[in-house]
């Protein structure tokens, strides 16, 4: 009003702003600036000698280059230095002591990174993993690529049936040599915990050495029985671990359970049923429940919008206390998952103290993740904003929270809709005619009814009954059936349907399509998981280079 804006128009719903600015205008008296801030700054004399401080820095031509630069010149002023002294000999000794200070200057490689006690007990170069994926996104192709790049990938089951997982595991056992890494990603699905048990026997039947659980809320039985069949003491009493789990948490409470040794209730439960024996029984009270954790930021899976900031230094504590409680003689490592995109990103995951880095939603627009390329199409001009948090399947009813893509697509608005819903009626049939309607019209494209039918196809007879006596586990159940049916449109890349794509991802994606814009891998046919992943590790290391040496001219 000072500047002489006397209209404003409220856009939208309600008129509180309209009626805040009648407020203003009868009770408040106009603030005239003269001059504008911007004029005002220009006349100050300090603006003018700020200027003359801007410099522009120019990027070096080739990696370590800067580095390489900075030792030039300190070997080149140790040898004026050294051509002040008289005594020759003493000149040449003078400059061998500079070139020895120089040469042992702080060094970051990429295979510095993470811990050594972690790499070693995976056999990895790299302190650096490619998390599993819904729907078997994270392909067996995409393992057996970083496996052979000495990290290690996770196999996608979520959503898999037993024989698609043994096609993959066989698949990724044959292809990699003895020793190079891979793992098996085990999600937690309460409403089915048969078919978690079906999956770790399958892992046992395998020789799978490594499992990612994820989304973990509590112990199951299934995760304390493929611990124990990797038990063992060696000829010195260590207990040795050759199944190891890696469990990516995003809850300090829930870490401190699964760095617990399991519950004596479930131990006792598995010996009588002769799953495990009495030796294994009495191990299990010495070991944690998992080998390792991740801490989940804030990421496409079950986050809850955690910070790595505020996570990692609390995780790293409670894993001390809770080491230093139980006596393990095992480290436990913290690693760090969520909004890893960019070099950046990951040094900040570093100097938290991570252990080791995980990425995931970069992984799934690369040649190698198991979708469609009409997902990689959209993925590929994502950016940092365009996600959005809907319910999540397999915790529906809980309302648990994962992250999706919403750029050009109508999934989020829908899923969170349903969701709604849920909370709202007991039962589909309390739901007005009209919202019904267009549910089944626009979102299923079918009857509630005909998705019942498809349902009952893969239930037993047992939850069957359930769902018919109970109308609010019937309404929960068909729900989710439209998170599959969306999942699987993405998966087959439908683009008749496009609208209803279920895309899991996190900002960590645009971040990294900002990085490489320009560059080839802006288009994701060139990206291949190996090279991205070495790419960020490399850029990473020459990152926390570049900002000790700048901390270290500054001090």
């Amino acid at each position: 009003m000072g500047l002489g804006e006397t209209e404003f128009v409220e856009i939208g719903t309600g008129t509180v702003l309209t009626g805040l600015i009648k407020k203003i205008r009868d009770e408040a008296v106009p603030l005239v600036i003269e001059k504008s801030i911007t004029e005002n700054i220009a006349e100050r004399p300090e603006a003018e000698n700020g200027l003359k401080e801007v410099k522009v820095l120019k990027t070096a031509n080739s990696k370590g280059s800067e580095r390489e630069s900075r030792k030039s010149l300190q070997i080149e002023d140790a040898m004026k230095e050294a051509s002040c002294t008289a005594d020759l000999k003493e000149k040449e000794t003078r400059v061998e002591q500079i070139k020895d200070n120089v040469e042992s200057l702080v060094e970051i490689v990429p295979q510095s990174l993470g811990s050594s006690e972690f790499k070693k007990a995976y056999n990895l170069k790299y302190g650096y993993l490619a998390g599993g994926m819904f729907g078997g996104v994270s392909s067996g192709e995409m393992v057996v690529k970083m496996g052979k790049a000495g990290m290690m990938g996770f196999l996608g089951t979520g959503g898999l049936e037993l024989l698609k997982i043994e096609e993959a595991v066989r698949f990724i056992q044959k292809q990699l040599a003895e020793g190079q890494a891979y793992g098996l990603n085990l999600p937690y699905n309460p409403s089915e915990p048969e078919r978690e048990e079906r999956v770790v026997d399958l892992c046992l039947a395998l020789n799978v050495r490594v499992i990612e659980a994820s989304a973990f809320l509590t112990v199951t039985p299934s995760l304390v029985k493929y611990h124990a069949k990797g038990l063992k003491r060696d000829k010195a009493g260590k207990i040795i671990c050759t199944n190891r789990i890696i469990a990516k948490v995003s809850r300090p409470e829930v870490a401190e359970v699964l760095l617990s040794p399991a519950p004596e209730r479930i131990i006792n439960k598995l010996f009588s049923e002769n799953k495990i024996t009495a030796e294994e029984a009495g191990l299990l009270k010495e070991v944690p429940v998992v080998d390792d954790i991740c801490v989940e930021a804030d990421s496409a899976g079950h986050a809850e919008r955690g910070a790595a900031c505020a996570l990692m230094p609390v995780m790293a504590k409670s894993r001390d206390e809770i080491m230093e409680k139980f006596r393990y003689r095992n480290k436990i490592s913290v690693g760090c998952s969520g909004g890893i995109g960019s070099p950046e990103a990951a040094a900040a995951a570093f100097m938290l103290g991570a252990d080791f880095i995980l990425t995931g939603s970069i992984n799934q627009c690369t040649a190698e993740a198991s979708t469609s390329d009409a997902v990689k199409d959209l993925l590929q001009k994502m950016n940092v904003c365009d996600t959005e948090y809907v319910p999540s399947e397999y915790l529906f009813e809980m309302g648990a929270k994962i992250q999706v893509a919403k750029r050009g697509v109508f999934f989020p608005a829908r899923a969170n809709k349903l969701y709604t819903l849920y909370c709202q009626y007991n039962s589909l049939d309390e739901i007005d005619e009209k919202t019904r309607k267009h549910i089944q019209e626009k979102y299923f494209k079918r009857s509630f009814e005909k998705v019942f039918d498809e349902i009952k196809l893969n239930l037993s007879e047992r939850e069957i009954e359930r769902a018919e006596s109970n109308p609010k586990h019937k309404m929960s159940l068909v729900f989710k059936w439209y998170f599959d049916y969306c999942t699987k449109l993405a998966l087959s890349g439908k683009e008749s349907d496009k609208v209803n794509y279920k895309i899991p991802c996190s900002p960590a994606l645009g971040a990294f399509n900002h990085w490489i814009k320009g560059t080839e891998l802006e288009n994701w046919r060139n990206r291949h998981v190996d090279d991205i992943a070495k790419k960020l590790i490399v850029e990473t290391a020459v990152l926390l280079n570049q900002r000790y040496y700048s901390l270290r001219g500054a001090s």
